[in-house]
């Protein structure tokens, strides 16, 4: 009997110690320093390196609903893997306020991956937590990193209270049923620490990245939403949305605070401001200003737009170039021509999966992986460019790289262009030529490339 008792004292006591330390965090927002999680993802062991080959963004926009995603994907990676792909983003994995019809952008509980009866739903639109586990275990054992999208702008479903910063109620009550990252109107703006920050979504309620409670929460405690994603649930890298709503050193805090790969949506074509940016944060950032030039080039028929500033030209090792999303996909015409430019050039090129999936030609895009998995090395020189063409160089290393050559008008077109060999056979890795041309002593070459499509020429 008084082992019982005292179980039960001390029982009590945990709670009321748990209890109080979480007032006094809550009250005094005092940090506390990251501790190693012990708990550790599998199969990460003979992972290919993020950016040595292809990123597939593994969704699109309201894929279907039912909670099948997770094995629709997981049944995929094997042959991704196969084709080059190293890396897969998944969309946002947390319960949110739609549950079951929600994307994920919407984030409410973000410790439940679909175990929880909350927002209308147990699963989540992809599927159980059980799943999403299977999923990245597959994904691991394939040698594919999964990378996570990350909402940390916005939060939605809280429940109403009242705001005494406002005058009025608003909806910032959150009571997750996981029982972790509880919120209330001190944890979004406006509040005792300032009135905004950066921006604003929508109507949605708008976190606080100042206070150090929603930084414990966020990463820096170990069962914080980074340490836990990585650590407990396997994710290796991070996308993060709409990083123009809170500042750079956010994600600077996150990716220092528990590593991996780590690349921002910061939705801009300007390469100057995108670079500002992917500087500030010290991660990648997605080379809209090449999205957008490629929109001009290959949807309005100029090629010449691809001598225009871009973030690859800028700093490449920060470049995550693409030519659609779950958000724009406006290269409609000759989008191949644009999936041959991102893989044949610098930066880290994502493939859509609609594309890869569904829209496009599987084997040609299969082709262009291998293409710049084994040939596109070495910075770019470009070589010539009008409405029509466009020809450019990978420089190498050892005597290798490629020369690609686009043509997006209705005939064949010839070119004498200077390679990087001499006196050296070169021969057309696409198959859409069967030239097998030598250069000459001073490494130039005529190639050809036939009507609204493209060759790319390297050793044979």
């Amino acid at each position: 009997m008084k082992k019982n008792q005292i179980f039960y004292f001390l029982l009590i006591s945990l709670f009321i110690v748990s209890c109080s330390t979480d007032e006094i965090t809550q009250d005094n927002e005092q940090s506390k320093e990251p501790t190693k999680q012990t708990i550790t993802a599998k199969n990460r062991a003979n992972l290919k390196p993020i950016g040595s080959g292809v990123m597939m963004q593994a969704f699109y926009w309201d894929v279907p609903a039912g909670g099948t995603w997770w094995n629709v994907v997981k049944g995929k990676v094997d042959d991704w893997s196969n084709a080059g792909i190293d890396a897969i983003w998944l969309p946002p994995v947390s319960k949110a306020q739609n549950g079951p019809f929600s994307m994920g952008y919407d984030p409410f509980d973000y410790f439940d991956f679909g175990e929880y009866d909350q927002m209308g739903s147990v699963e989540t639109r992809f599927g159980s937590t059980a799943e999403l586990q299977s999923l990245i275990n597959t994904a691991h054992n394939n040698r594919l990193s999964v990378i996570a999208d990350i909402v940390l702008n916005h939060n939605s479903g809280g429940n109403s209270e009242y705001n005494p910063f406002k005058g009025t109620n608003t909806y910032t009550d959150y009571q997750p049923l996981s029982g972790k990252f509880n919120r209330s109107y001190y944890d979004f703006h406006p509040n005792d620490l300032q009135a905004n920050d950066e921006g604003v979504f929508g109507g949605f309620a708008d976190l606080s990245h100042g206070k150090a409670y929603v930084q414990d929460w966020l990463w820096r405690t170990p069962n914080s939403v980074a340490q836990y994603y990585k650590n407990v649930v396997g994710f290796d890298g991070w996308r993060f949305d709409y990083v123009k709503g809170f500042a750079p050193w956010v994600v600077k805090e996150w990716k220092n605070t528990v590593g991996g790969f780590s690349v921002g949506e910061y939705w801009d074509g300007n390469a100057a401001t995108l670079d500002w940016w992917s500087g500030q944060a010290e991660v990648s950032a997605f080379d809209f200003a090449c999205y957008y030039r490629m929109r001009d080039a290959f949807q309005g028929n100029n090629l010449n737009r691809l001598n225009d500033d871009m973030l690859w030209k800028r700093n490449a090792s920060k470049a995550v170039t693409f030519v659609a999303n779950h958000d724009t996909d406006e290269i409609i015409n000759n989008k191949i021509l644009a999936y041959a430019y991102i893989l044949t050039h610098e930066g880290y090129p994502t493939i859509f999966y609609r594309d890869y999936e569904e829209w496009l030609n599987k084997e040609r895009m299969n082709n262009l992986i291998w293409i710049h998995n084994n040939l596109a090395s070495g910075n770019t020189s470009i070589l010539y460019t009008d409405n029509d063409e466009y020809v450019a160089r990978r420089n190498g290393y050892n005597g290798h790289g490629l020369v690609v050559y686009i043509n997006n008008s209705n005939n064949w077109q010839e070119r004498w262009v200077e390679t990087n060999w001499s006196n050296t056979r070169i021969k057309d890795y696409t198959g859409h030529s069967s030239w097998e041309p030598v250069t000459q002593g001073g490494k130039w070459v005529k190639i050809q490339a036939p009507p609204k499509s493209y060759t790319v020429w390297s050793v044979k």
